[in-house]
């Protein structure tokens, strides 16, 4: 059965939230003032990044109104390069964002765990049940059908909204950090700052591009498409550049850098003593919230690759009732549940994710060049095209071309030990196809 259209634009709007904010904008800053070293860069980053993100948010928008399918993402790259190049992409891609969820449950379980959990229970084992209690429940929700899904995504990313509002609202409490000197410019260079600073900034701001997957499944994609991402990445850099200036106001840019459990210390400036539990529990829906977009959006992605025959033909069967992709939903859940017993470093994992992001955001919306060529027959009428083009994709392309070359300067083993996942992607795709055939 074929899939049907059934989100409408709120829908998808929130799904657009909901990919980008995780655990991200609440431990990252950490990272980002302590690469940067001054809050003038500290910000400068933000900024910046907001700004290549809009960039290439306006240019998947124009990407998701030219080829609105389902799992766009795999979809657009076959269809502007080639299929084997594509599956490289995505097959890392479907492995790094299992491996993100199971590392955002996992730091959701750290706040949740002392809430939930007796003393003696509060330790790596019972918080990877916690988690993994989280993704079985989202998993059973979403077999209830893409409507549930999609009401359930509206509710949380509501609440994740509210509350890096309500983290906004801080500084407004009167609980001033004393202004302190900086104590600890970097001596490295701007280029050095500025590439590692971007790695964190970028896993915090990425996500929206998963948004192409959902062709399909909106109403008027031409339309509905770009006007939820432009809205959705327009809300997130507001919320980003408040959120980090009521950061550094409250709690003070040196101690910014050492501080732990920061939103907690945040909410704490308004519930005292009881911060710490309300902080966890809205923490807790924050990553229940992520976790569910990415179950509905990854899954389509293996409807996309059995649809080019890389898959067997059973991952793009869609129960005609409730619109979801059963085998492929319950592969991609088992996939997370695995990954859960292996990963334990947040830190460790943003890395890995960005280097297989950067490449995939950039080779993707390198196809908005091929797309204009191929797809001329569709302008004037009624679909989106970008201002400014060709300038605002190449500005996207080349600063993640940049974050990519820095990963390797940073950790040139680890940044090869993913290339080889990458191009092992080559002879895996020829296999899968002599296989399926």
């Amino acid at each position: 059965m074929s899939i049907k259209p059934k989100l409408g634009p709120f829908d998808l709007t929130m799904i657009v939230v909901g990919l980008v904010i995780g655990m991200g904008i609440f431990r990252t800053p950490v990272s980002v003032a302590r690469e940067t070293g001054t809050p003038v860069l500290f910000y400068s980053v933000w900024v910046l990044a907001g700004l290549v993100s809009l960039c290439g948010a306006l240019t998947y928008a124009e990407i998701g109104s030219r080829y609105p399918v389902a799992g766009g993402f795999y979809k657009v790259c076959s269809y502007a390069f080639h299929p084997a190049y594509s599956f490289m992409i995505n097959w890392t891609l479907v492995i790094s964002n299992a491996a993100s969820i199971a590392a955002v449950c996992i730091v959701g379980a750290e706040y949740i765990g002392p809430v939930l959990l007796p003393e003696t229970a509060q330790h790596e084992g019972g918080r990877k049940l916690i988690a993994i209690g989280a993704v079985l429940f989202l998993y059973i929700i979403n077999m209830l059908g893409i409507r549930m899904s999609a009401n359930w995504q509206n509710v949380l990313t509501v609440v994740k909204i509210s509350m890096v509002l309500l983290l906004c609202l801080t500084v407004f409490s009167g609980h001033v950090a004393p202004a302190s000197v900086v104590t600890s410019a970097s001596s490295h260079s701007w280029f050095y700052i500025f590439g590692a600073a971007l790695v964190p900034v970028f896993f915090t701001y990425g996500g929206y591009q998963q948004t192409i997957n959902f062709g399909s499944d909106v109403r008027e994609p031409a339309k509905n498409t770009p006007r939820a991402i432009f809205i959705g990445i327009s809300i997130i850099i507001f919320l980003y550049l408040t959120v980090n200036y009521a950061y550094v106001k409250v709690i003070g840019f040196e101690q910014l850098k050492t501080t732990d459990a920061l939103a907690a210390r945040m909410a704490g400036v308004f519930f005292g003593d009881n911060g710490f539990k309300i902080t966890s529990i809205l923490l807790f829906l924050s990553v229940l919230g992520y976790a569910n977009v990415n179950l509905i959006s990854n899954p389509r992605m293996y409807y996309a690759m059995a649809e080019d025959g890389v898959l067997p033909s059973i991952f793009k069967r869609v129960n005609s009732k409730t619109q979801v992709q059963e085998v492929a939903l319950t592969t991609f859940t088992v996939m997370v549940i695995g990954l859960l017993y292996f990963l334990s470093n947040f830190d460790k994992i943003i890395q890995y994710v960005m280097l297989f992001d950067s490449i995939g955001l950039a080779s993707a919306a390198a196809t908005i060049f091929i797309l204009r060529k191929k797809t001329a027959h569709l302008d004037n009428t009624g679909i989106y095209r970008m201002r400014l083009y060709p300038w605002l994709p190449v500005l996207f392309i080349s600063v993640y071309l940049f974050v990519t070359v820095n990963i390797f300067i940073s950790d040139w083993q680890q940044a090869l030990s993913g290339m080889f996942w990458f191009v092992a992607g080559l002879p895996i795709y020829f296999f899968m196809k002599r296989a399926v055939r």
